[in-house]
């Protein structure tokens, strides 16, 4: 074969010319990997545009399979446009971004994810974006730390590590009343424990406003969309669309995307999220239970339990029916101050089943010990002193968790 026969090869299988038949249905839509993307005229590539996902022009903007896992995200939230980004923390981070500039301020509960806060304390302050910390259970402490240079509010239902839930009809009224945006993290709630743009469940049919919304929802699709405790990947979902544009913007402008591969991983896990939620829920209601009526917890922090911090407000937007509220896999245990840390990691290092591990969603279950003084401007008035111990469950049996869990509290947490 010479150079020019094998060249020829070459340039047919660049440029077959067989196209598969249209009309192929299954029940996964299909993976669309591209950079670049064909125009069959210049005045077709002129004309195309991207912005509300009417057509296609280049892969970061959009390929039909992330257009289609925006689509259902947006039906699971409530809202109507909707962005992906590589991560939850770069959701956080793209609101920011998007909606601050040098002079203006952020606010964040105390109980706030921690990254976030320590984008606030790093970049956002380099960038000359100051920020105040408000105390989420305490709606007149938002008021009165909203300023003229205040326009982000972020919130968090409940909070992050130590579980409370917050009055977060009132926080959004809050930012209402003084005309400033409310961003709220919704990994927690995932869509299915309240709608972050329906909180008092008056909108009739689904996909509606309800009278009260955030502005904003972020979720960290890493957690339950995904599942499988193996992808990275935030939405930025909205539903007004002017804010959608500043923020669609500001993701192009950075150059975020994420992978099809990564999409169609969260789209096959999507069907089941609501069957996984409510399996996580129930599992973790055992556990906390079972932690509750033991002499070594000092307190448990479940917004679901009567007696949790929050636990009324959580009633109020996730269980507008006796017996119907949920409230994901997750929960805390203040562990008695008679014990040092030394003994609590030794009682998580113990473990067998529940791996040491950040994250949570996925089908198995996590332990991590916090040092919550660290993590806090003060220690919280509604929260028992001790050393505390978050637990994610994942789809392991609640029976084997609760065994697990005794063998090592035996081992290094005996209360005699």
């Amino acid at each position: 074969m010479t150079d020019s026969d094998f060249s020829k090869g070459t340039t047919r299988l660049i440029h077959h010319p067989y196209q598969p038949p249209a009309g192929f249905e299954a029940p996964q839509p299909g993976v669309f990997k591209a950079s670049t993307v064909y125009f069959p005229t210049v005045a077709d590539m002129r004309q195309r545009e991207w912005k509300d996902k009417s057509a296609y022009t280049y892969g970061l903007h959009g390929t039909p399979t992330t257009y289609t896992l925006e689509e259902r995200l947006c039906t699971l939230e409530g809202g109507t446009q909707c962005v992906l980004v590589p991560s939850g923390l770069a959701a956080l981070a793209t609101v920011a971004l998007a909606l601050l500039k040098s002079g203006d301020e952020l606010l964040l509960p105390d109980n706030a994810y921690g990254p976030n806060k320590a984008l606030a304390e790093g970049e956002l302050r380099h960038f000359g974006i100051a920020h105040q910390v408000y105390d989420p259970m305490d709606p007149a402490d938002l008021a009165r730390k909203i300023s003229p240079r205040t326009r982000l509010v972020w919130l968090e239902a409940p909070g992050s590590v130590s579980m409370e839930f917050p009055d977060l009809a009132e926080l959004v009224r809050v930012c209402q009343a003084q005309g400033v945006c409310s961003a709220l993290d919704n990994t927690w709630g995932a869509g299915l424990a309240f709608k972050p743009f329906d909180l008092l469940g008056d909108a009739v049919h689904l996909g509606e406003q309800g009278s009260l919304a955030v502005d904003i929802s972020a979720h960290a699709l890493t957690k339950y969309p995904s599942g499988g405790g193996d992808v990275l990947m935030g939405s930025i979902i909205t539903r007004d669309t002017a804010l959608h544009m500043k923020i669609k913007l500001c993701h192009m402008r950075l150059g975020l995307g994420v992978a099809a591969n990564d999409a169609e991983s969260v789209l096959r896990s999507l069907p089941s999220i609501s069957l996984r939620y409510q399996a996580h829920d129930q599992t973790a209601r055992i556990l906390a239970a079972w932690w509750q009526a033991q002499p070594q917890c000092a307190q448990l922090l479940h917004p679901a339990f009567e007696g949790a911090p929050g636990h009324a407000h959580w009633q109020a937007v996730c269980e507008r029916k006796p017996g119907t509220g949920l409230a994901a896999g997750l929960f805390s245990v203040m562990i008695d101050a008679r014990y040092t840390q030394a003994q609590v990691d030794a009682f998580c290092d113990h473990l067998k089943l529940f791996k040491i591990g950040y994250s949570w969603g996925g089908p198995v279950s996590l332990v991590v010990p916090y040092e919550l003084g660290s993590m806090r401007q003060g220690w919280p008035a509604h929260l028992k002193h001790g050393t505390l111990v978050r637990f994610s469950t994942g789809l392991e049996s609640a029976q084997d968790l609760m065994m697990d869990l005794n063998q090592a509290m035996q081992a290094h947490l005996p209360w005699a």
